[in-house]
């Protein structure tokens, strides 16, 4: 079977919902790092949390098809909020890369979506 956009669809769509899961249970297990990430960030205590939960919205969101588009859409939102967060703060690339994995990630499921 010949690969096209309508069979690359679910392939990025499942990719990128185990990468929001990862970072989801990563964000909910607030383990220091992540704790003082958020903190120098200028961020809440419990926004780890809300990223966390969000982020797993993401993931469950992404695999059905009736669903992909509000999965998308969560993810863009996450992908330019971090992304923002990220540049504002001028972290060095190895924080800046994964982000940018993921939001490239992101915008090729969309683009595939067509």
């Amino acid at each position: 079977m010949p690969l096209n956009a309508a069979s690359l669809e679910p392939i990025f769509a499942m990719l990128v919902a185990v990468l929001f899961a990862i970072a989801g249970v990563v964000n909910l297990a607030r383990r220091d790092s992540v704790k003082r990430d958020f903190a120098r960030w200028g961020y809440p205590a419990w926004f780890p949390l809300l990223c966390g939960a969000l982020e797993l919205l993401t993931a469950a969101l992404l695999p059905a098809q009736q669903t992909r588009v509000f999965g998308l859409t969560l993810a863009s939102i996450i992908m330019m909020g971090a992304l923002f967060t990220l540049l504002r703060n001028r972290e060095p690339l190895r924080h800046l890369a994964p982000a940018l994995v993921f939001a490239a990630l992101v915008a090729c499921t969309v683009a595939v979506r067509g």
